[in-house]
């Protein structure tokens, strides 16, 4: 009995030192990684406090930049489109070219795809009419009826000779099995799954890009993914509100290189097929001058967060968001606060419920915390509104894949897309202020222990 009291002993005292060895090694890999100063608190606080929750979370969801696996794909290098018209510079564009970002460039055709049937029938008919390739990068593509109508007609395609990839990433798309996309590889098509699955890599770094390149000449991106809550033939009041663009011109050669990285790294195969440089449209009235903003692991620093940052400290008169989850950093929160002081007109238009029920929580000390100051919150009540957009002033406009939140910012792998001429931009101001008013306003109020529980969670919002 004696012996085996000694082994327990032992036994408890090498976990005991184990799990300290490697609380000391997670610690000392905190604090050397580039994070905000609450996101290293949060996460300090969920391995000392918390340690069977915390270490196993940190392992999972912790890593930023460039981890080992993400560090076997090289950065994704984007060459400048050509350009014709003297762009005027803005400091936005200044400040991405600073960070390796090409430059805006004219000669562009945008197209705003403000609801689901539209993106719908604009995607099928994309898919039809392509002539070489289709290339299809996206976070989910449910095996629903819309999500079996898209890979049908893509195998027809296939079927035809052409260059067909559909790129998924592997924790968005974990409801789709290897066995949906037999047709396609039969047909003669390609799919491959982005950090296959979960636990196979780092399950932080996920592939939050929707693209669509056909013929390497047009593109169809945003928020969108496949599946029938986001787009389909018919009307759906239960459809979630996106928003989504149809892109032709030099600027489609940066989300052709975007896919063609992204693609080489999950197949580990470099073959990008003979390019045919995309066509300008030089001698349209409405020109849009607009630039490609990728971010994550694969981008040098936080691009596409300065920018957004830069864009909030640079607003006169307005700023407009719409985005399904709040949860900003401190950075943000503060730009945006010293913006309302400025006297510019700030307004946040978030779903009444979202899809995710935490994100929720914890917003809420964030919107209260922005309703004080004097911003006007606007809850979106016909249902889920899953687009992501930046207005501000009339000078610029992004539209894309990133969520105003720090997972989307820091650790997603997204791509914006910033307008800078002003017919695209007076049409998403037109497309927001038909959102605003299917919207109400309401005051968010919280007694001392809602409060407490809520700046309790805050701590922990880096972590989400």
């Amino acid at each position: 009995m004696t012996g085996w009291i000694i082994l327990q002993w032992l036994i408890a005292h090498i976990e005991l030192l184990i799990g300290f060895m490697v609380g000391i090694v997670l610690i000392a890999h905190v604090l050397t990684q580039k994070r905000s100063p609450s996101g290293t608190i949060a996460w300090l606080l969920a391995i000392i406090l918390i340690p069977y929750v915390g270490v196993p979370l940190y392992l999972m969801f912790g890593g930023r930049k460039m981890k080992r696996r993400a560090a076997k794909k090289s950065a994704t290098s984007l060459s400048c489109p050509s350009r014709r018209l003297d762009v005027p510079r803005t400091q936005i564009d200044e400040l991405l070219e600073s960070y390796g970002i090409p430059s805006a460039t004219d000669g562009n055709r945008l197209d705003i795809l403000t609801d689901g049937q539209q993106i719908y029938h604009q995607l099928i008919t994309l898919i039809d009419n392509a002539q070489d390739s289709i290339y299809i990068s996206t976070f989910i593509f449910r095996p629903d009826e819309v999500g079996r109508e898209i890979r049908d007609r893509l195998v027809g395609k296939a079927r035809q000779g052409l260059d067909v990839r559909v790129l998924l990433d592997g924790f968005g798309a974990v409801q789709t099995g290897r066995r949906f996309f037999v047709p396609l590889v039969k047909a003669g098509g390609q799919y491959a799954f982005f950090m296959h699955r979960l636990f196979r890599g780092r399950t932080n770094l996920r592939n939050h890009r929707k693209i669509v390149v056909i013929d390497n000449q047009t593109v169809l991106a945003g928020g969108t993914n496949i599946g029938k809550e986001y787009l389909g033939p018919e009307p759906d009041p239960k459809r979630w509100q996106d928003l989504s663009f149809i892109l032709k011109g030099p600027a489609v050669r940066s989300y052709l290189e975007i896919f063609h990285s992204d693609w080489a790294f999950t197949v580990g195969e470099n073959d990008i097929p003979a390019q045919t440089e995309p066509a300008g449209y030089y001698d349209s009235p409405n020109i849009a001058i607009v630039q490609v903003v990728p971010s994550g692991p694969d981008i040098p620093g936080d691009a596409l967060y300065d920018a957004i940052l830069t864009s909030l400290y640079s607003a006169r008169r307005r700023i407009q968001i719409i985005t399904p989850y709040f949860i900003p950093d401190e950075p943000l929160l503060n730009a945006l606060q010293l913006a309302v002081r400025r006297g510019v007109e700030v307004k946040i238009v978030i779903p009444a419920r979202s899809n995710h029920l935490i994100a929720d929580v914890v917003r809420r000390v964030y919107l209260r915390e922005m309703q004080r100051f004097g911003a006007k919150i606007l809850y979106y009540t016909p249902g889920m509104i899953h687009a992501k957009t930046v207005l501000v002033d009339e000078t610029i406009a992004m539209i894309g894949s990133a969520n105003m939140d720090s997972r989307s910012l820091f650790l997603n792998y997204e791509v914006m897309l910033i307008a800078y001429s002003r017919p695209q931009i007076t049409h998403i101001e037109g497309w927001i202020n038909t959102i605003e008013k299917a919207c109400i306003q309401s005051e968010l109020k919280a007694g001392f222990m809602r409060n407490l529980f809520e700046h309790m969670i805050r701590l922990f919002a880096p972590l989400l």
